[in-house]
């Protein structure tokens, strides 16, 4: 794995995603000056979780309205049966890095 700069810090408000185009691509999250990091894709459809709907440390599925946990990836409601990966993160001079 390699830390690989996400984006500026200031990027990305509370309550909001980015999309890191990686191979897979990976989602970073703003919750409540915390950043967090998992895979981008829903687990149960081809949808960016950037794309969704965040909730404090939860992240809705805009397509199918699966939940995920952003700190354990774990899948907390149906469609989503399947966990999502996450990715360590550091946070130093005003930017995002996510170990991919």
């Amino acid at each position: 794995m390699a830390w690989v700069r996400a984006c500026g810090a200031s990027e990305i408000k509370p309550g909001e995603a980015a999309r890191i185009d990686a191979d897979p691509p990976v989602a970073v999250f703003n919750v409540d000056g915390e950043f967090l990091a998992t895979s981008d894709t829903c687990t149960h459809e081809e949808s960016s979780l950037a794309d969704g709907y965040v909730d404090g440390a939860q992240v809705e599925c805009a397509w199918h309205f699966a939940k995920f946990c952003l700190r354990t990836g774990r899948a907390l409601s149906l469609p989503a049966t399947e966990d999502l990966t996450t990715y360590r993160v550091r946070v130093a001079d005003d930017a995002v890095f996510v170990d991919i």
